[in-house]
């Protein structure tokens, strides 16, 4: 890995908010009804680190937590990063054993949660294994202003001060080490590249053991002085309500999200602060786009990773409506290129595996070099395993994983594609494309689609006619399955895996007449 220049404390930037606007709103906890000004907030994250400290937290130590989108979990991050100690989000919607599992391979020292969480955690450990507890409410370190805290420790470029573990779409999670300089690169690219000041508001509803919770708006208002707004679990007209009455400006959501909030009561309500949502994660289906734009709202599509960024493209609300499905141009700092499978850069137009290069990479996978080695390739790269386009205004599309592309017939297939097609359907509120196994064609396409509650009854021919007159022969799905819900990942994201799996099964057992 690329070992970037030394510098002290400069992911920290609540030491410099509380100087220079120590009454600036800087958290606000929309569940508990708090407000912290960024002077009770850092004066909470020196009463958390002293705790740590009691603790025998120090430098290279991880502590691991387990609760919702609360002040507290914010406190403890700056209050990690005090200490030279990582912070580990641990995600509460897993099953005993693989929480369990993740806990064990974090070597965490600590385990600060929430007392709801706690019987699920030592249901999924052996006897001996369970590290202390600290529980985040009877725990919490008293305000006592007469304490003095000690000061910070000197913070490297390259010293943890996250480890996020991945939703593991492709095998068992992997911990991804977040070090201080790509906090801070990340932020600086944000800030910058989407025209962020410190008047911004932004609500994060994405939990906070994922890279979306913390890196799109959370850190990099932070240290812009802005102001971040959490919610526990997203509600659409909760999240709504909370963009209108905190005045809320820019605004984080997946397309799930954005589907939710379609359905909602609330939709369409005047949100006169709101210069555009962001829609990450997966791509948004065209028609999604279509109605949150006829709402009076601007959107533009964001594209991002745990191991880069993940903020990795800037887009106006110009470009963005004259150019459908592009995410923009690289931020700051960011390299990227296009590779095709014989390992020469792809021509311009044609779709190759999108590498990043730049100091807003991740410093590896805990405990696994292997893997480590695997993901970067020579010269610092960074394999996405992303197919993107770049058109000749230099604007980038994405086109899936490389992993999901399957080969009908000897043509590629790209899913992101077909699904877009399948809905733009006015009855289709969510699709997913998976390739399956066929005896003449190679693969060919599975679709999973979860109708809109007013959908009407749309049959599996009538799509399939439809989506004949969008795209070529070859990229029609020849199987649909109508589904009341997805299965998803921790992260939100539809559970390809699973589809795949199920879609083989559903194959199978027709063309043996079961």
């Amino acid at each position: 890995m690329t070992q970037w220049p030394q510098f002290p404390r400069f992911t920290d930037p609540l030491r410099h908010w509380r100087a220079i606007a120590p009454d600036r709103i800087a958290l606000v906890d929309r569940n508990r009804g708090t407000r912290q000004t960024y002077a009770e907030l850092d004066a909470a994250c020196d009463r958390w680190a002293t705790s740590l400290r009691r603790n025998n937290i120090g430098r290279g130590d991880r502590v691991s937590i387990v609760a919702g989108n609360r002040h507290e979990v914010a406190e403890l991050f700056f209050a990690c990063s005090r200490v030279g100690a990582a912070l580990v989000p641990l995600n509460w919607r897993l099953a005993p054993r693989e929480l369990g599992a993740i806990l064990l391979h974090s070597r965490s020292s600590l385990v600060v949660g929430e007392s709801r969480f706690h019987a699920v955690l030592e249901t999924g450990l052996a006897d001996g294994s369970r590290p202390p507890w600290l529980d985040i409410d009877a725990d919490a370190p008293a305000d006592d202003s007469r304490e003095e805290c000690a000061p910070d420790v000197d913070a490297t470029a390259d010293d943890a001060v996250l480890i996020l573990y991945t939703s593991g779409s492709t095998g068992q999670p992997k911990g991804v080490i977040i070090p201080q300089r790509q906090i801070f690169f990340n932020a600086i690219a944000t800030t910058t590249a989407w025209e962020l000041s410190h008047t911004d508001i932004a609500p994060v509803a994405t939990p906070f053991f994922h890279t979306g919770g913390w890196n799109v708006f959370a850190t990099p208002l932070w240290h812009r002085g802005g102001t971040v707004v959490l919610f526990d679990q997203f509600d659409p007209g909760s999240f709504l309500d909370g963009l209108a009455e905190e005045k809320c400006t820019v605004a984080l959501t997946v397309p799930t999200q954005l589907i939710m909030m379609l359905g909602s009561a609330q939709w369409g309500r005047p949100l006169p602060h709101l210069r555009y949502f962001i829609s990450g994660g997966a791509p948004c289906p065209p028609a999604v786009m279509k109605r949150v734009r006829a709402a009076g709202y601007n959107l533009r599509e964001g594209y991002g990773l745990t191991e880069c960024g993940p903020n990795c493209f800037a887009i106006s609300t110009e470009e963005s409506l004259a150019n459908p499905g592009k995410v923009g141009r690289p931020v700051p700092f960011l390299e990227m290129r296009l590779i095709s499978d014989d390992g020469t850069e792809s021509p311009q137009g044609q779709a190759g595996e999108l590498q990043l290069r730049g100091p807003q990479m991740f410093g590896g996978y805990l405990h696994d070099t292997e893997k480590t080695n695997d993901a970067v390739a020579d010269g610092g790269w960074l394999h996405t395993g992303d197919l993107a386009t770049q058109s000749d205004t230099g604007l980038f599309s994405i086109c899936g994983r490389k992993k999901e592309m399957y080969i009908s017939g000897g043509e590629n297939v790209f899913p992101a594609e077909v699904e877009s097609a399948i809905a733009s359907h006015p009855s289709i509120a969510e699709v997913v494309v998976v390739g399956t196994p066929h005896p003449l064609w190679g693969e060919t396409g599975s679709a999973f689609v979860v109708l809109r509650e007013d959908g009407g009854n749309l049959t599996s021919e009538a799509l399939i006619t439809f989506t004949r007159q969008l795209l070529a022969g070859y990229k029609v799905p020849r199987t649909i399955v109508f589904t009341r819900e997805l299965p998803r990942l921790g992260s939100g994201k539809p559970d390809r895996r699973a589809l795949a799996e199920r879609a083989s099964s559903h194959v199978t057992a027709e063309r043996v007449g079961v």
